[in-house]
């Protein structure tokens, strides 16, 4: 995986995740993630895009749930996501980024 854009695929917004992140003492961000990425890789990665330096990054390999529809059955794809725990000192608000991008549509 060389380019470092393509590594963090999109946030994971579940309420799990919304307790990890609002927790003030471990400031903390869930993301999806390429399956082939590393640590190091992630780590360069959000510090590319969103300028953030990282304490420490965790990554989860979560399974595909199996699914049925009437008699045909089949599998959701698995995937990989990463725990991202921030320095100390820094911060960064993943709904702000949201909100930005609402208000530059607005003016145009």
């Amino acid at each position: 995986m060389a380019d470092l854009h393509n590594i963090l695929l999109r946030p994971v917004l579940t309420e799990k995740t919304a307790g990890i992140m609002n927790d003030d003492e471990k400031n903390r961000l869930v993301f999806r993630v390429a399956k082939d990425a590393t640590k190091s890789q992630i780590k360069a990665a959000v510090l590319l895009v969103f300028g953030v330096k990282v304490a420490s990054v965790n990554t989860l390999r979560m399974p595909g749930k199996p699914k049925r529809s009437g008699k045909h059955q089949g599998r959701r794809p698995g995937y990989k996501k990463a725990i991202i725990t921030l320095a100390a000192g820094e911060t960064f608000d993943l709904f702000a980024l949201e909100n930005m991008g609402e208000e530059e549509a607005g003016e145009v």
